[in-house]
């Protein structure tokens, strides 16, 4: 194993449906995290590719030392993803033949390798499946999706989750007594610097993600009335795309929250729409507190991006949630439905500047130690290295 610890010996591939870049589209969670893993795992010297499938075309471009290949899927009726599996195996294996390539990761989400059979060890990384989201949202799953994830877990050649909960959650939804190795999601802690100015004098409670019932932003206007009539002048910014809701069928997440805001309140909210990630910094920064009242998550990035820029945090008590924050040391954990208790705690740190600038430090400190890149880099080359071995 020794070998693998020197520079440029191990090339690793990223199977993956998105990647925040402008030739492969819009990306989601499970792209940043494979962005900031591959970044560090160049930095250490070893080789990236990335696969991403869905796109329009099929082309490769080398950029900042990754390999690129774009995957076209293929469209025929009833077939198009076995032929679709089976045009990724290939690449793959002609990757692996011609040295390029010794070991292969996907996320878990609707088991798209379950018909893949690499000549390389492929290894899952449990970002939370179909199945996983719909068992937390309380929904339906479809059969097809069930038994795709299934399927691809139990040929998986290793596992890796983002969380503890993640992962014993996943085995038990499908009946597996797998081990998996937990090793979370990361980010670049020196993109998210802190801003020495505390935002103290003007209350504002932030929320940045996607409009979307899971997340719990059905539950935030009843929270934010509560915090609103014990203070009139705190204002809720909302930061992230609308989506539509399952349940109603609504097109339209922020439609379905602005009756539930009493008409005072709703006037101290700003939706301001999705926007770019350097310009989401700046609401960071000016933000008293960050808030993320969610039903349904692996391990959020979006948690350690606030943690890094020293931001205190009213986060959701469920599962995941203890890995990332301790309660009461850096963030406070609360159940979404608890909207007393939620409203409570947030006017707490409003009204309570020390105490949001040492949740914030200790938070920042959390990060760097738990969740940057160069740590999480470090842990996937070891796991990879006991797999190709």
């Amino acid at each position: 194993m020794e070998s693998y610890k020197g520079h440029n010996t191990m090339n690793i591939g990223f199977l993956t449906p998105e990647y925040p870049h402008p030739k492969t589209g819009k990306s989601g969670g499970i792209g940043t995290s494979i962005f900031n893993l591959a970044r560090a795992l160049v930095a250490l010297g070893h080789g990236v590719n990335i696969l991403v499938y869905g796109q329009d075309d099929d082309a490769y471009f080398m950029e900042d030392g990754l390999h690129f290949y774009k995957i076209k899927n293929i469209k025929v009726k009833g077939l198009s993803l076995f032929l679709t599996q089976k045009k990724v195996e290939k690449l793959i294996n002609n990757l692996y033949d011609s040295k390029k390539l010794d070991i292969v990761e996907a996320p878990d989400w609707t088991g798209f390798t379950a018909f893949i059979k690499p000549k390389c060890p492929l290894v899952i990384r449990e970002n939370g499946s179909d199945t996983y989201f719909c068992h937390l949202e309380q929904r339906p799953v479809k059969f097809k999706n069930r038994f795709l994830e299934q399927r691809a877990l139990t040929k998986a050649d290793g596992l890796i989750s983002v969380s503890a909960f993640t992962g014993k959650t996943t085995n038990s939804l499908f009946g597996l007594q797998r081990d998996f190795t937990v090793i979370p999601n990361s980010i670049d802690v020196n993109l998210f610097q802190p801003s020495k100015n505390d935002a103290s004098n003007n209350l504002s409670i932030l929320y940045f993600g996607t409009l979307i019932r899971k997340k719990g932003l059905l539950e935030l206007p009843k929270i934010f009335n509560l915090v609103h009539q014990a203070n009139s002048h705190v204002t809720l910014v909302l930061v992230g795309p609308d989506s539509a809701d399952i349940k109603t069928g609504s097109s339209s997440t922020w439609k379905l929250m602005q009756p539930l805001f009493s008409e005072s309140a709703l006037k101290q909210v700003r939706y301001l729409g999705g926007m770019a990630y350097t310009a989401i910094q700046d609401h960071i920064k000016t933000a008293s507190v960050c808030v993320f009242p969610s039903y349904a998550e692996a391990l959020p990035v979006s948690w350690l991006e606030a943690m890094a820029m020293e931001k205190a945090i009213v986060a959701s008590h469920i599962g995941w949630a203890t890995e990332v924050i301790e309660n009461g040391k850096e963030g406070y954990l609360e159940h979404p439905t608890h909207h007393e208790r939620y409203a409570e705690r947030i006017l707490d740190l409003l009204h309570d500047p020390a105490k949001r600038q040492q949740f914030g430090m200790a938070a920042r400190d959390k990060v760097k130690t738990t969740f940057s890149m160069e740590v999480v880099a470090h842990q996937s080359v070891d796991f990879y290295a006991q797999l190709i071995h």
